[in-house]
């Protein structure tokens, strides 16, 4: 009786839509580009969550008595503002409008953005010019400049926030969206599926959205940073959430103020939006790795 042998390890396998080719799921290795900004922005994730557990303190409770104490204050490990409040109680506090104005309005624009591009992609020429010719006036306007205007347009406070931050996010959501679904539109297996007589949305959901699914999830990862800086920088303005709600940008609008006599204290929630960005950017570059994304694409 002969014997098969079977191969060490599996062929490189070809993957439509994302470029190159990928081993067997079992033999590829999470890099530490996903796992050490991922791992910081789960904790943070649950320290928002978790806040009323987690944080020393309320996010305004404290006393005047207590204004300005450094870092390493018994107590107040990270010190208190001109208030007397534990700032990193506000820190944790605080965690819950910067990821909720960082998420939710790239999962908003996420939708309708891949929406619009896909139809934009598909659809005759025409519908193709009347949607990006809308696309690109938003597009024209620098995204700081539309997103304080909407914001001053709507008024301040959380809601507000993520309405015009979704705006400002849509059109290069889109942009990417409709470049991807182009790309693939004469594939060969995009021909084989109109061939058997599926319908759009059927093409749409099995073969168009898990080709350029990757690609958008990269994008969309690292543009969570861009949207907690812009939000920061709109309550910085008093244009997002008001003080004294425990909010990072709010916090660096009341720090400002102590700059010269506490900097250290007035840069924390600063370096806080800092760091959640940088987390935010690297998640994507690893995922970008680990799911074999061309750079060139999200670039």
């Amino acid at each position: 009786m002969s014997v098969v042998e079977l191969p060490a390890s599996l062929p490189d396998l070809p993957v439509p839509g994302i470029g190159g080719t990928a081993r067997a799921t079992h033999r590829r290795h999470i890099p530490l580009t996903v796992i050490i900004p991922g791992t910081f922005i789960l904790l943070l994730i649950l320290a928002a969550i978790f806040a009323p557990v987690v944080a020393p303190y309320g996010p305004t409770a404290g006393s005047i008595a207590n204004r300005l104490q450094p870092i390493g204050s018994p107590g107040h490990l990270l010190g208190t503002d001109e208030q007397g409040w534990d700032i990193l109680s506000r820190l944790i506090w605080g965690a819950r409008p910067s990821l909720l104005e960082g998420i939710v309005p790239v999962v908003v624009a996420g939708v309708i953005g891949t929406f619009l591009g896909v139809v934009a992609a598909l659809a005759g020429r025409r519908t193709h010019t009347l949607i990006m010719r809308c696309l690109d006036v938003l597009y024209s306007f620098p995204a700081v400049l539309l997103a304080i205007a909407l914001a001053a347009a709507l008024g301040a406070g959380v809601v507000n926030a993520i309405v015009a931050l979704s705006i400002v996010l849509i059109a290069p959501i889109a942009r990417v969206a409709e470049t991807e679904v182009a790309r693939i539109r004469s594939a060969d297996f995009m021909e084989a599926a109109r061939a058997s007589g599926a319908s759009w949305p059927s093409i749409v959901v099995r073969q168009v959205l898990p080709n350029i699914g990757p690609v958008l999830l990269v994008y969309c990862t690292a543009m969570v940073g861009l949207a907690i800086v812009f939000a920061g920088g709109l309550s910085l303005l008093g244009l997002g959430v008001p003080p004294p709600a425990a909010e990072w940008g709010s916090m660096l609008s009341t720090l400002d103020q102590d700059l010269y006599t506490q900097p250290v204290l007035a840069l924390i929630p600063a370096i806080m939006i800092f760091v959640t960005s940088i987390a935010f950017n690297v998640l994507g570059d690893g995922l970008r790795d680990l799911l074999d994304v061309r750079s060139e694409t999200v670039s």
